[in-house]
């Protein structure tokens, strides 16, 4: 059950955010669509390269690209003057599809009985992964690779379920909140990670 949630979940939020992009970016609306795509299903595409699976296990995914285009589809009609804060909207879309993928992509790896390296690799790159490409597309610096907590969050998610912390619907969704809510709180705090910058001669 909670798998199919998080795939929801994350699957909606990264269209969303991945959209909000695209229309920053002054994208047409085939642009959005692509975007929106590639940042809802990019993460697991790579993941699966990365344990041995084929990139074309997403095709069967017949139900979350309905989600997806559909998600795409409201927002871009959506009445702009009810989302004026775009920026707030894209940050939190992006928290919430972090936390989910991530969940997500470690329960995959732990139910393919891959050790605890690899639960926390998955986790990371689903989480991120989809966020990465968008922002390359958009000619943007990844998120995970600024100076703001990002990618730390989905590891830890992947830690304490390979881990087995605690198991059981109740916990994920409490993991989700808790990682949800970090990720907000590392961009609204500006929680950094110790950064060391080289002179240029």
């Amino acid at each position: 059950m909670a798998w199919e949630v998080f795939s929801i979940i994350g699957t909606i939020a990264f269209a969303i955010s991945g959209a909000i992009i695209a229309m920053e970016e002054e994208y047409d609306l085939f642009g959005v669509y692509i975007l929106g795509i590639v940042t809802a299903f990019g993460g697991g595409a790579i993941r699966n390269l990365l344990i041995g699976l084929p990139v074309t296990t997403l095709w069967g995914q017949d139900m979350m690209f309905q989600i997806a285009l559909a998600a795409i589809t409201i927002f871009f009609i959506f009445p702009h003057h009810l989302i004026q804060h775009w920026h707030r909207w894209g940050n939190f879309t992006d928290a919430i599809g972090l936390s989910a993928f991530a969940i997500q992509g470690a329960l995959y790896a732990v139910k393919l009985d891959m050790p605890i390296s690899a639960v926390i690799v998955a986790a990371v790159l689903t989480g991120s992964g989809g966020g990465i490409v968008r922002d390359l597309l958009a000619r943007r610096k990844p998120l995970v690779l600024r100076d703001e907590i990002y990618g730390v969050w989905a590891a830890l998610a992947g830690l304490m379920i390979g881990l087995e912390v605690l198991t059981g619907d109740l916990f994920l969704y409490g993991l989700f909140g808790m990682i949800t809510v970090l990720r907000i709180l590392s961009y609204m705090k500006k929680w950094r990670l110790p950064l060391r910058k080289l002179n240029r001669a």
